[in-house]
């Protein structure tokens, strides 16, 4: 493989603002276990590191690219551009095929654990009481596998069981999708991996029985670096392909960034590596469209707001929508909104990015969607904000006139009109 790049636009994460606890008999870089418990979410777009067109309704999506199936399409909603001008088409890149066309596209979607090795400062392998600092997201392999993102359920979008982010799409192209449309994953579990970190680059909490780890915060530059060696490593087996929706799944691991473990959490991205295209690749552009996600175990975050794989959901969903982080600068590209506030002001964008709408709504109880999997084991993904709150469309196309989905109620209302870029009034 060629050194490639990160999709241009940068990809996106949950981010949580830290409160430090008392870290008193502690090593310099252990956290207590509550250090989270006061966090709460925010969304933010992440820069990502370099390393070397149709428009609307093409039933083959992006044109001049080798990568999984998408399709473009376009709306009308009145709104602004970038530069601030006033602006009423806008078009739209989604994972699959059309909804007007019959039959179920399978994308393979493997799932590549990581494990996280934290040495010391010359390399060694480092031990805490005793304890080796690896973390490993074995436990929760299975309990990905047999989540709502990857196995069926019944939704009230589907004449039959399907999957989480299949029910999302179907909702939100109730008006036009035919009965047997579905976007489906096929999840594969391929060989583990390893990512070593240096002490001094990582923050961790121990279990309660004094194992590692309840959790692992990253600086984020340190982690864009060993990850980009891991993605390559799994892309040169052939363990991913371009055709792809891959998962790297990490045990409760989360990102700070600025070198500051309290400006914190990313706990997971969406994004792409490609090849830039050639004459030897026939001037095709080779993306591998990809995420990494966290398992996130219960007791971490305030009132367990974030909780296993929602995280994973967010992602997933997030990728359906726009699987290329609207890198052309114009497929995804929506009208200025109003996402929401935090303690800092308010928050917005005009990137179609459907988990982060929700994770700043009022109502903690609208942030997750809890459903009980024939496992036993009662998972929480997010609820999501549909094409139509993007588009400001009224009366709603959706199922049932909703603007999210799988709760209908999260998004009741549609946010303030015509906003300008930064989310100025007009």
């Amino acid at each position: 493989m060629k050194k490639g790049q990160w999709s241009s636009l940068g990809f996106f994460g949950l981010f949580v603002a830290m409160l430090g606890g008392n870290a008193a008999a502690l090593e310099p870089d252990q956290l207590p276990k509550n250090a989270l418990q006061n966090a709460h979410i925010k969304s933010i777009r992440v820069q990502p590191r370099a390393h070397l067109n149709g428009q609307a309704h093409a039933r083959f999506g992006i044109p001049l690219i080798d990568s999984l199936v998408n399709w473009n399409d376009q709306f009308f909603a009145d709104g602004f551009d970038s530069a601030g001008n006033p602006n009423r088409h806008w078009y739209t890149n989604t994972v699959g095929n059309p909804p007007q066309r019959h039959g179920t596209t399978f994308i393979n979607a493997p799932i590549v654990p990581v494990v996280v090795d934290m040495r010391n400062a010359d390399g060694s392998p480092r031990f805490v009481g005793g304890t080796r600092l690896i973390s490993d997201p074995a436990p929760f392999v299975q309990l990905v596998v047999d989540s709502p993102v990857f196995s069926n359920a019944s939704w009230s979008s589907s004449p039959v069981p399907t999957q989480l982010t299949d029910a999302v799409q179907r909702a939100e192209y109730y008006a036009t999708a035919k009965d047997d449309w579905h976007t489906t994953l096929v999840p594969g579990v391929k060989a583990t991996r390893t990512m070593v970190l240096i002490e001094g680059t990582y923050r961790f909490v121990l279990n309660d029985d004094g194992s590692c780890c309840f959790f692992v915060l990253v600086d984020i530059d340190a982690f864009d670096n060993a990850f980009f060696d891991v993605i390559v490593a799994v892309v040169n087996a052939g363990d991913i392909t371009t055709k792809d929706l891959s998962t790297f799944l990490f045990p409760n691991v989360y990102l700070y960034g600025n070198g500051d473990p309290t400006d914190c959490c990313i706990l997971g991205y969406h994004t792409y590596l490609y090849e830039p295209a050639d004459p030897a690749s026939g001037n095709i552009e080779k993306r591998w469209v990809l995420n990494y996600s966290s398992w996130t175990t219960d007791g971490i975050f305030f009132e367990n707001v974030i909780r296993d794989i929602q995280t994973l959901g967010h992602e997933v969903a997030e990728t359906y929508n726009d699987p290329f982080v609207a890198s052309d600068g114009v497929h995804n590209i929506t009208p200025w909104y109003l996402w929401g506030s935090d303690d800092a002001g308010f928050l917005c964008d005009h990137i179609r990015e459907v988990g982060d709408v929700i994770d700043v709504v009022e109502d903690l109880n609208k942030v997750a969607f809890p459903i009980l999997m024939p496992n036993g084991f009662t998972y929480h993904p997010q609820n999501y904000a549909l094409l139509q709150w993007f588009a400001r469309e009224f009366p709603s196309s959706a199922l049932h006139g909703a603007y999210s989905y799988p709760d209908e109620t999260a998004l009741p209302n549609l946010g303030p009109p015509n906003l300008k870029p930064g989310c100025g009034l007009p």
